[in-house]
């Protein structure tokens, strides 16, 4: 089953100021999510978002809503920046 996909708007801020080459295999990556949450995806261990995909040097955090079949992009940034944006849900 095909996943639908949204983003919030840090997200697509995030988007825009990506260079361009970086930009088409992001959004090519975030896409094939769709099929069944396919690529380098990684379940995060006490922290919310709850999964990252990673490409290349950039991470994209999102959610997965399983009762509707969406996921939803929060944020994408460069690896070592993803770290400062995480939130612990446990200690």
């Amino acid at each position: 089953m095909k996943y639908e996909l949204a983003f919030k708007p840090r997200a697509r801020k995030d988007l825009k100021a990506l260079p361009s080459k970086d930009l088409l295999r992001v959004l090519e990556k975030i896409e094939n999510l769709a099929d069944g949450l396919v690529g380098d995806v990684k379940r995060l261990t006490n922290y919310t978002p709850e999964y990252r995909l990673r490409v290349g040097n950039y991470r994209v955090l999102f959610q997965v809503e399983e009762k509707t079949f969406s996921f939803i992009v929060l944020f994408i940034a460069a690896r070592l920046i993803v770290s400062c944006h995480y939130d612990r849900t446990t200690s």
